[in-house]
């Protein structure tokens, strides 16, 4: 059964263009309801690309969940789930997982180091001049592109498949809703959006998982899911698993695909402007909390979903083994309802999508198609801001327009998404037609953007680290990743270098670990041997006219200094009003948040990584029906609490806002024009 003749090409249409309009729409109220009740108003620059940084927890840690949700995480964590079995889910999981969590660290030290920033690269500017700016650029607008790529390409491959929908139409229109009501509504209305998708894919997972264990006609239970892969492990054995089974963590290419995971996910989310807009919108008291929650919370949609569906896939092309002895009532006189899949289709993530319509028809590809659209659009609208507030903030006010004024900022802001969106369908085509896969990408990111995660660590959080050795570091580490990937290429395959050969597990391994590894060494040794001595007073004095500029780099170059005169970092503060002191910046309280940071990141890391999957991996456990339903239902119930965290938890922290809006509903409804936000006076007479 080819999914592709699932839904009619209209569908397609009508789910991209028409959910996506509608979106918009939605947003657009919204942002007009939150400007007339709320007082913020997307007008004003800062609450465009930072929400005026008050957001509270709840919401931060849906839209973390939401921007690191991506096409990829559904349809590639299914894919390695039909490669692998049931380690695939895991190594997806927690391979992406910890990076957020250690990003809490980065966090805490950007509301210590640099509050009123409003990029990462602001801060590399001011601490090591315009060459680094420069350079550390290109890797995050680089990240961009690649993640960007990557949600074009998933979303338009499994659009293709169910509906038949124009690949080339999906890459460009998938974009288009997003830009509509980002440019309107700002980080805002990104966050109230990834919110509404938060709740919709939840939902939907959750009914996924239901159907697949407990309603379907097909597989409908766990007992009978766990006899379909016997089966299938006992006619098609995974290469490399314990017993060739799909019911084991002892995956040798799941490990493997476990570590490239690990190192491509670091440099996606520590480059990523997008999951730094975050924490900037975030309050300081409560940065940390938010992204611990979001780690944790993300960790059940891949895991549960890829559990769920992805398993699905292998267990309804099972084909009873000859010499089978399962005494399951369910297992005579079946026929498999899927042919196995291609590489190439695995490659593009289409396990899900085959799975979702066998096992529900048209209702089940409906529910995948919105589920996946949801997915790239809340993804997408994060890719911008975030682009949008690079090309704002740290090329058109740094390079070009430095005294640049509140609409001049806040109209490149606009174009900077609308920019980026056209760009966004012009690299999925691209990479459409040159043969480039989502799963190649995934893979590859971190062999081109390893290299530089271990550098920008260390500008934003040692004050020791060297401009040098870091700058150096990711340049070397980028050459070394390249090299590696090619060479490893090169040598398995026969002197073949092409898009099929450079993607095996062990050439994309070799390159992530060198770019990675040779990029933290070569940084790490020379700030040992040639620290600075930062105190990050020019960090803290980016956009707050309160601090004084004032740099005591030992060591900097003369040029450098120099060219930090000509172009100030702090030159936005003159279209901003100046910061006031506020009690949530205290020093010592956000040193102890570091610190919290710091523990619980990586205690939940070593859990994830090393304390519960390695064990199971050298015991060589194969999963008898207990040990599998343990497994499933702990899947399930993570992702409900999960939902608890970022659906129910962002509306009671929430409730004195409703209740704000409520009453100005209200107001307006029995006497137009009385519920319109009037600025307390106090506010009016302090300035702010």
């Amino acid at each position: 059964m080819s999914s592709g003749e699932v839904l009619p090409q209209g569908a397609g249409y009508g789910v991209v263009v028409g959910i996506g309009l509608f979106f918009s729409a939605f947003m657009v109220g919204l942002t007009a309801i939150q400007a007339r009740y709320t007082g913020f108003s997307p007008k004003n620059s800062e609450e465009f690309s930072s929400a005026s940084r008050s957001v509270k927890p709840g919401l931060i840690a849906s839209g973390i969940v939401s921007a690191w949700t991506w096409a990829a995480t559904l349809l590639q964590s299914s894919a390695v789930a039909y490669r692998y079995g049931i380690s695939g889910p895991w190594w997806y999981a927690a391979g992406a997982t910890v990076q957020v969590l250690l990003f809490a660290q980065l966090a805490a030290k950007l509301k210590l180091n640099a509050p009123y920033a409003h990029t990462w690269l602001e801060i590399v500017g001011a601490r090591w001049g315009t060459a680094a700016h420069l350079i550390f650029m290109f890797f995050g607008l680089a990240t961009n592109l690649i993640v960007s790529s990557m949600l074009v390409l998933g979303g338009s491959a499994t659009v293709t498949d169910l509906t038949g929908m124009s690949t080339i139409a999906a890459c460009f229109l998938i974009p288009l809703g997003v830009s509509i009501y980002v440019v309107v509504g700002g980080m805002r209305s990104t966050l109230l959006c990834d919110y509404t998708h938060t709740t919709v894919l939840f939902a939907i997972i959750l009914t996924f998982a239901f159907t697949v264990y407990a309603t379907s006609g097909s597989i409908g239970s766990i007992r009978h899911m766990h006899y379909l892969l016997s089966e299938v492990s006992q006619v098609t054995p995974v290469v490399g698993n314990a017993g060739g089974s799909y019911l084991t963590l002892r995956s040798e290419n799941g490990l493997i695909f476990g570590v490239i995971n690990l190192i491509g996910n670091f440099a996606t989310v520590f480059q990523d402007q997008a999951y730094w807009q975050r924490a900037i919108a975030s309050r300081p008291s409560t940065t940390v909390k938010a992204y611990l929650i979001g780690g944790v919370a993300w960790f059940a949609i891949p895991f549960a979903f890829s559990t769920t569906l992805g398993l699905a896939a292998v267990a309804l092309s099972a084909v009873p083994a000859a010499n089978s002895s399962s005494q399951d009532p369910l297992s005579s006189n079946f026929t498999p309802l899927l042919a196995p899949l291609s590489q190439a289709a695995i490659s593009e993530g289409l396990p899900a999508s085959v799975a979702a319509a066998t096992l529900l028809g048209q209702s089940g590809a409906a529910a995948l198609l919105v589920l996946l659209f949801l997915a790239v659009t809340s993804a997408t609208s994060a890719e911008l801001i975030a682009v949008s507030s690079i090309l704002t903030y740290d090329v058109y006010v740094r390079y070009i327009n430095p005294e640049a004024t509140e609409q001049q900022i806040l109209r490149m802001s606009h174009a900077g998404v609308v920019i980026f969106a056209l760009v966004m369908g012009i690299a999925g085509v691209i990479f459409y037609y040159i043969g480039v896969s989502m799963g190649w990408l995934y893979t590859f990111m971190g062999v081109i953007l390893g290299s530089a995660v271990c550098p920008i660590a260390l500008c934003i959080t040692w004050k020791k680290a060297s401009k040098v050795g870091c700058v150096g570091g990711s340049l070397v580490g980028l050459a070394a990743g390249i090299i590696a990937w090619l060479v490893t290429t090169s040598t398995l395959n026969g002197k073949v270098i092409n898009v099929t050969t450079s993607g095996g597990n062990y050439e994309m391994l070799a390159g992530n670990l060198a770019s990675i590894g040779v990029g933290a060494i070569v940084s790490t040794a020379a700030s040992l041997i040639w620290p600075e001595e930062y105190d990050f007073t020019s960090t803290r004095a980016i956009n707050n006219n309160s601090v004084a500029v004032a740099s005591n780099k030992v060591g900097g170059e003369p040029e450098e200094t120099e060219d930090e005169k000509k172009v100030p970092e702090t030159s936005v503060s003159s279209v901003v009003n100046e910061a006031p002191f506020d009690n949530e910046l205290d020093p010592v309280a956000l040193d102890k948040a570091f610190k919290f940071a710091a523990r619980a990141s990586v205690v939940l890391t070593l859990v994830l990584m090393i304390l519960i999957p390695l064990p199971l991996f050298f015991a060589q456990t194969i999963y008898s029906i207990a040990g599998f339903s343990v497994w499933v239902i702990v899947g399930i119930a993570w992702a409900f609490l999960s939902a608890f965290a970022v659906v129910l938890y962002p509306l009671w922290e929430s409730r004195a806002a409703l209740r704000m809006i409520l009453r100005g509903l209200i107001k307006d409804i029995f006497s137009p024009g009385s519920g319109k936000y009037v600025v307390p006076s106090s506010v009016k007479e302090s300035g702010a």
